[in-house]
Formats: structure tokens, C-alpha cells, sequence
């Protein structure tokens, strides 16, 4: 399929990005425009509106606008179905991602290691220098940083992404015919001249909206390999991407913050309630990755190695190595042993680097 006939697809009243996606997996090798009536019938059933949409082809003449504002503005239209597309948006759990993404920039999409940073936009002096932090230790892992061009945190995710020669990808909540926040046009140009890339899914002519953010959110987590919220406050976009980050069983981590600041009141209760793991540095979040790991973190994987099991705890290791992951009352139902016990047992697993707490109360070996 042609990528007018892709781009007009998004511009069809009554398709969404799920139907779309199964649409082109029912009919891979046809453009959808040109199939038959009695074909569409068969896909659309009662929805008559949609199939006459399709049939009339209502939606080229937008989608050969966008395409030719494409074209001058050197933007790449990718269809999920292009191998530039970011492989991390088309896995089954993120199939409420955007269909069609528009790309200005030359970032690869689809680097080996991707973080997302985020928090609020009134970040302070202690969330930015944790920000500035993290990311200048994450140049040892070369990692690609993801965030989404808001004030506060994101702006401070990009620049030290930047200044640390880290690749860098900004996702916008509005067409590439604008940047917004407008005071972040020169941090945008800094980007692309960076080898970076802004990215949407919606078309030029999209009027900057409220509702659109948190759906952009969607797309910063589902291209990161993990999300990191470095300050938040107990409501909040940061938020939004961290549940979306965890539904999408990507890993969520959370800078704490001191208990008398309004805006660590989000990610401290992240970390209270288990919805992420307390990060302190880029090993803590190369630990969770899987990622080889530099400093710290190999002083405990060596302590890990060294750590003498005694016999019940050998048995929860054992339950804990046949499952992915257990919560306390099936690791106890498994063992044999009291909940007391094996709670016991849990915690000096936990410390000695063996097992480790995921959200829900759930443990799983390190």
C-alpha cells in the first residue's frame, strides 16, 4: 500500500488506530482502498458509514495535503508496517498505538537501549540536577532519551541528553507545523541538529489541545524500555505515563524525592505503593534492564554470587525459578511454609540481592 493510501487511512472518519491495524493485518498485501465492496463488507459488516468513507475515498484530498507539507518539511510519514517504524510500538500489549507516526529528524527509532524521562513541569532545583545526573551516567550505556518537550523535567531530559551527546527523541502532543511550548523552539532545533527526532502522530494543522497530552504519553512509554519519573506531584501527566509505561510491561522507576516536597509527593507514593522500583543512579536502572552493568551495580551481582543459601531458602528459589513471578501467599502455599516465615526468608533474599519486589507485591529472582 502506498503511503498516501496509508496516510489517508488516518484521515478516514470512523477508523481508529486499533481498526486499522486490523484492517491492513487482514488484508497485508492490498491497498484497502481498491478492494472490492463485497470484501470491505465482510470487515465492516453493519458499519455502513465506515465502508462508504472507504469506498468514496473521502480522506484523500487531506491526505494529499498532509503529504505534500510532508514532503516540503522534510517530515517521514512511518506506517507500522515500514521497518523504520519503532519495533517497541507494534508488540500485542501496545496495539492502542498511533497506526502512523510523522518523524522530522534523522534518530534512529529503534536503538538498542531507550529510556524515558519524565516528571513535572515545575520541576525544581533537586529534580533537574537529578535529571542532569542520571542521564550523564546513562552515557556509559549509551542510551537514547525519550521524553516528551514540556517544561520542567522533559526540557531537562532533552538538554542533558544533548549535552552529554546522548541521542534524544521529543514526542509532541500537536502537529510538526508548530512547536509548543513555544519558548522550546530553540531546544527542538538543538535536537534535530543532534542527529535527534521530534515525533507525532498527529497531522499539521492539529490545534495545540489540553486532551491530546496524555495521550502523547502513551507513545513516550511505549518507546522507552523503561520510565523514569523523576519528580511528580500526587496528580499529573508523569503519572499517566507511569501506569501506561507499566500496562505496557515496560519497567517504571522513581527518583525519591524529601517528604516535604509537594512534587516528590508523586513519586515517593510510586515507590511506596510498589508501582515502581527507587532508582539512584543509571545502574539501578541498568539492573532492572538486564543491561551489563558498570559500577555499583557489579559489586552487587558479586555479592549476590557470594551469598550462602541455606536449605529453605534454596526452596523458595527453587518455587521462584519454575514462575516468572509469585506473590507471598503462593510462594508459602508452594513451600510449605508460614507466612511469617516466608516473609522472613523473602526479606533476606531481598537484601542479599537474590529476589526482588516488583509491584503488587509480587517477587521475582534477580
Amino acid at each position: 500500500m502506498e503511503i498516501l493510501s496509508q496516510i489517508a487511512l488516518t484521515f478516514t472518519p470512523g477508523l481508529g488506530n486499533t481498526s486499522i491495524r486490523r484492517l491492513v493485518d487482514l488484508y497485508p498485501d492490498e491497498d484497502i482502498f481498491s478492494l472490492p465492496k463485497s470484501e470491505l463488507k465482510k470487515a465492516f459488516g453493519s458499519h455502513k458509514s465506515v465502508l462508504d468513507n472507504i469506498l468514496n475515498k473521502t480522506a484523500f484530498q487531506r491526505a494529499e495535503e498532509e503529504l505534500r507539507f510532508c514532503e516540503q518539511s522534510h517530515i517521514r510519514p512511518l506506517f507500522f508496517t515500514s521497518p523504520d517504524y519503532p519495533e517497541r510500538l507494534n508488540r500485542p500489549e501496545t496495539d492502542d498505538c498511533p497506526a502512523l507516526l510523522y518523524v522530522l529528524g534523522s534518530a534512529n527509532l529503534n536503538p538498542e537501549r531507550s529510556v524515558a524521562v519524565v516528571g513535572t513541569r515545575r520541576a525544581t532545583a533537586y529534580g533537574r540536577d537529578n535529571t542532569d545526573r542520571l542521564i550523564r551516567e546513562l552515557k556509559s550505556y549509551n542510551t537514547q532519551i525519550i521524553s516528551g518537550l514540556a517544561y520542567g523535567i522533559d526540557t531537562a531530559a532533552h538538554t542533558a541528553a544533548l549535552d552529554y551527546n546522548l541521542p534524544t527523541v521529543a514526542v509532541l502532543g500537536h502537529g510538526l507545523d508548530q512547536i509548543y511550548p513555544a519558548q522550546n523552539r530553540p531546544l527542538a532545533k538543538r535536537i534535530l541538529e543532534a542527529g535527534g527526532a521530534l515525533v507525532t502522530e498527529y497531522p499539521s494543522g492539529t490545534a495545540i489541545n489540553p486532551r491530546f497530552f496524555p495521550a502523547r504519553n502513551r507513545i513516550i512509554a511505549a518507546l522507552a524500555d523503561a520510565t523514569v519519573v523523576v519528580e511528580a506531584s500526587e496528580k499529573g501527566g508523569a503519572l499517566i505515563t507511569a501506569a501506561i509505561a507499566a500496562s505496557y510491561h515496560r519497567e517504571v522507576l522513581s527518583v525519591p524525592g524529601r517528604l516535604t516536597d509537594s512534587y516528590s509527593r508523586g513519586t515517593n507514593n510510586l515507590i511506596a505503593t510498589n508501582r515502581a522500583l527507587l532508582v539512584r543512579d543509571a545502574d539501578d536502572i541498568a539492573f532492572q534492564l538486564g543491561w551489563p552493568l558498570l559500577g555499583r551495580q557489579t559489586e552487587m551481582k558479586e555479592l549476590k554470587d557470594s551469598y550462602k543459601l541455606s536449605s529453605d531458602e534454596q526452596k523458595i528459589v527453587n518455587v521462584l525459578n519454575e514462575y516468572d513471578h509469585m506473590g507471598l501467599e503462593e510462594i508459602a502455599s508452594a513451600t510449605s511454609f508460614s507466612l511469617p516465615k516466608t516473609a522472613s526468608h523473602l526479606f533476606n533474599l531481598e537484601m542479599n540481592k537474590v529476589v526482588r519486589t516488583l509491584p503488587g507485591h509480587l517477587y521475582q529472582l534477580i
